[in-house]
């Protein structure tokens, strides 16, 4: 088997061990390739700049130019063809040429997240290091803009699902920015949603919102979705993401809330990062499992069994699984 564009060996083997180390250094170039702009620079030159050209526009030496150049061109993101640099296919999620734009979830990554896990055995140990709910303003728009980008192409799928077909009132129970209630409404005409945010994410929500000019269609409400009551009458609810914010208990206490906000029969969305019977599977599930340990005193992640026992007990049925976007999926279910 060959080594990957960015070392990686096969698994099981010390080249493979060595791979997953070198992991960090690979995903530090891609931050900074961000930073500096290259994919941007990139996209307005199709046919490549030399390594001259490209650290001039990106404000770097040419020695340090080279060497970030070079080192993007090893992990698949640019091409070298003889002495000029040209982005890469996939480099259009990083230059804002793709509707699926992971600009903000690098800078997020770069700046909050990566940081963070600099402390991963103490979060494991003690406790986490840096607190969702101890973010300074800037960290907390950085986060929440982040978290939106990853969760673009999940959004657009529940969206395209089917699942909000002839639903009138979506109440989005912890719905960040409100980026998956503004794609469930752009696709249904007759849908309008509720976001229910704690209230620093809600302000920001409030204004992605009339900035998308969906103030009409959308409503935010600041509250703590565990206990405080929610706007009544829905006829679907979707909690993206929240599961894994919370412990078991706080996980039936939102669940109990939302079915007292929503008429029987309603559909329940929950959208996470549900993992298989072993607790490994899919591997980006079980390795998302730090970002919360660093981040929450509860955080975690959790099987569909999990879901369907804190289901049962708050007055909802299991309908299935169904798969997202990447790693996403959503539990499926109604009120009883």
């Amino acid at each position: 088997m060959s080594e990957g564009p960015a070392g990686a060996g096969p698994p099981g083997s010390v080249a493979g061990l060595l791979g997953l180390l070198n992991g960090f250094r690979a995903a530090k170039f891609l931050m900074v390739g961000c930073e500096l702009g290259v994919f941007e620079v990139l996209a307005g030159f199709p046919g490549g700049l030399v390594v001259g050209e490209l650290a001039e526009r990106v404000g770097v030496s040419r020695r340090a130019g080279r060497i970030c150049a070079d080192a993007l061109v090893a992990i698949g993101v640019l091409v070298r063809d003889g002495d000029r640099y040209r982005n890469a296919p996939v480099a259009r999620h990083l230059s804002g040429e793709s509707g699926v734009d992971l600009r903000a979830f690098v800078r997020f990554t770069d700046l909050v997240s990566y940081p963070a896990w600099g402390g991963l055995g103490e979060a494991l140990r003690s406790g986490p290091v840096n607190r969702i709910t101890s973010l300074s303003a800037e960290q907390q728009a950085l986060f929440s803009s982040g978290v939106e980008a990853l969760n673009a192409g999940p959004a657009a799928a529940l969206a395209a699902s089917g699942h909000f077909s002839g639903r009138r009132a979506l109440l989005d129970v912890g719905g960040g920015t409100g980026s998956w209630s503004a794609a469930a409404v752009r696709a249904h005409d007759g849908l309008r949603a509720t976001v229910v945010e704690w209230p620093p994410v809600a302000e920001l929500a409030r204004r992605r919102v009339a900035d998308a000019g969906l103030g009409g269609r959308v409503d935010v409400v600041a509250g703590d979705v565990r206990v405080d009551p929610m706007p009544q009458g829905h006829d679907c609810c979707l909690l993206a993401n929240v599961a894994h914010v919370f412990s078991p208990e706080d996980n039936a206490r939102v669940l109990a809330n939302a079915r007292r906000a929503v008429v029987t029969g309603a559909r329940l969305l929950l959208v996470d990062y549900w993992t298989g019977p072993t607790g490994a599977e899919p591997a980006q599930a079980a390795l998302m499992a730090g970002e919360f340990a660093v981040n929450s005193e509860d955080g975690d992640v959790y099987g569909v069994d999990d879901a369907q026992a804190w289901l049962r007990a708050t007055g909802w049925r299991f309908l299935g699984q169904e798969a997202l976007a990447g790693a996403k999926s959503a539990v499926v279910a109604e009120a009883v």
